[in-house]
């Protein structure tokens, strides 16, 4: 006879054979925190331990340290909610503004007109044509994206880390962008960012040991359509995907002893290399 199998009581979908040593709920590894005895969790935790410490010394801790929050999804909402107000202001107001805030580095708008770009010191369309989007089928795509990926990752890493890996995600992919791509090439869109949230949760998942082959098939999947599908800027998928990677792993393998310590350091290195990438081009440039 086949016996039932027992499910995190916070995570109904994983299975697990580890036991809270308070109440002894079943628990997944990204829900037990460590007591002096075995594991405990979030809410035992939350509502104090029985140790001695106080409860917010000990309280419930994600893979990569955060708190657990109420709202996983809210700074998921928030980069959302800009990317689609940007998208009806881009449809309000037409050309203009996608004008004003598109990625390219060295070029005129019009006939004799005065040049323009990132190597002109608009360093703002870095960061500007990642909330940037014209088509609606590109923004309907970012979004859902978006929607499915980062839920996940923001309760996994928590709301702060979560945001400067999608920010540095992004200014990845603009300034490898930036350095390859011909000056007058315009870019826009949140592809670089949502291509390191993708990358993030390839590293999430290895590290909690889940099954790896249905975000490796979607990773590849969308590599293809990368390098094969006409007018899509293969330097933000790629720039994106390698520094949320690089920032992820850093965020998730930090050893706990000095784990805020070396998730700085992370994105101070990627951000160091992102302005590195900037600077040289700009030299180049002009």
């Amino acid at each position: 006879m086949n016996e039932q199998a027992v499910r995190c009581y916070r995570h109904p979908d994983r299975e697990t054979g580890i036991r809270c040593a308070r109440c002894e709920r079943p628990i997944c590894p990204e829900c037990m925190v460590s007591a002096s005895v075995g594991f405990q969790c979030p809410d035992c935790v939350s509502s104090g331990s029985g140790t001695g410490h106080d409860p917010r010394a000990t309280a419930a801790r994600t893979v990569a340290g955060a708190v657990h929050t109420t709202d996983p999804r809210l700074v998921t909402k928030v980069l959302l909610g800009i990317n689609i107000a940007v998208w009806i202001a881009v449809m309000a107001t037409g050309d203009r503004l996608v004008d004003a805030l598109e990625l390219f580095g060295r070029a005129t708008l019009s006939d004799f007109g005065p040049l323009e770009g990132v190597a002109e010191g608009q360093w703002y369309r870095l960061l500007t044509a990642m909330f940037l989007h014209q088509q609606v089928m590109h923004i309907a795509f970012n979004m859902l994206s978006l929607w499915w990926l980062g839920p996940a990752l923001e309760a996994a890493l928590g709301r702060a880390r979560y945001l400067a890996l999608y920010l540095l995600a992004g200014l990845g992919g603009s300034a490898l962008t930036y350095l390859v791509a011909a000056p007058n090439q315009p870019s826009l869109g949140a592809s670089g960012a949502i291509f390191g949230l993708l990358g993030a949760t390839a590293v999430l998942m290895r590290r909690l040991k889940y099954d790896m082959r249905p975000v490796v098939a979607l990773l590849v999947l969308n590599l293809i359509f990368t390098f094969t599908w006409s007018n899509i800027a293969w330097e933000a998928h790629v720039g994106g995907l390698v520094v949320g990677t690089a920032v992820a792993y850093g965020m998730v393998h930090a050893p706990r002893g000095k784990r805020l310590l070396v998730q700085r350091l992370t994105c101070a290195a990627a951000l160091l290399v992102i302005v590195a990438v900037v600077v040289v081009r700009t030299a180049q440039l002009t």
